[in-house]
């Protein structure tokens, strides 16, 4: 971890480009280019690479572009820029692809449970379109379930944090006794140990509703990142193609 690469570099100036234009023009910016479910009447197809440019403050704009330099730099230096760029944005949609079918299934969950109380799902939805629920909803299903329902819909994602998990594992795979020294964590770390571990936490975030890093955290999000990010790191390792670089 040492000087920035120039892709990331760019990267991270395109963030924060973004992110000023939302203290600016905060809520026209958010409803156009951050992730909404797709059955939203506020989703475009542009939402699907816009939102990993999006933040929703300034910590989470930091702590993803400190990680995007810490651990994206040493992957382009080794990769070329192109095939980083390639890597970083197909990491990115990959999280979109996980986290958007999670919300299907958090959708289907919901009007499930209220159709099999005799509660049409085409009534449900158009009182969930118009940004209402009812509160009667809850008698039906358990709070978890109402709760995931409405925030897979009406709850756009926005963050790089999907592509960054990505790139934590290409580097814990391509840098596994790299020792990490956190800002939280007094001591170093090997990569090949944190970075597991802090997917598995994603993961068991996602899965209980627990959340251990705070609220609004899009678990699966990361958690998808991480598996696209382990598949093509993978692939092009077995296949030696790790060290080849894209001009």
């Amino acid at each position: 971890m040492g000087r920035i690469s120039d892709t990331v570099k760019h990267l991270i100036i395109i963030n924060v480009i973004f992110f000023i234009a939302t203290q600016l023009y905060g809520d026209v910016l958010y409803q156009w280019f951050s992730l909404w479910y797709f059955g939203n009447d506020n989703f475009s197809f542009w939402q699907v690479l816009t939102h990993m440019f999006m933040h929703g403050g300034f910590m989470h704009l930091f702590f993803n572009m400190y990680a995007l330099w810490a651990f994206g730099s040493p992957l382009e230096f080794k990769w070329g820029k192109q095939k980083f760029l390639f890597f970083y944005i197909s990491a990115g949609i990959g999280a979109t692809l996980i986290h958007s079918g999670v919300n299907y299934l958090y959708l289907q969950q919901g009007l499930d449970a209220l159709a099999a109380n005799g509660i049409a799902s085409d009534s449900v939805m158009d009182v969930i379109r118009q940004g209402q629920y009812s509160p009667a909803w809850y008698d039906y299903a358990s709070r978890g379930t109402i709760d995931n329902m409405l925030a897979a819909f009406s709850t756009p994602a926005v963050g790089a944090s999907g592509a960054i998990y990505g790139v934590l594992v290409a580097f814990g795979m391509a840098y596994p006794n790299s020792e990490l020294f956190l800002m939280f964590i007094p001591v170093p770390i090997k990569a090949k140990y944190f970075i597991p571990v802090l997917i598995g936490l994603d993961l068991f975030s996602g899965v209980t509703g627990y959340s251990i890093f705070g609220s609004g955290i899009a678990h699966f999000a990361h958690v998808g990142g991480a598996i696209f990010g382990f598949i093509m790191a993978w692939y092009w390792k077995k296949n030696e193609f790790d060290n080849h670089r894209w001009n």
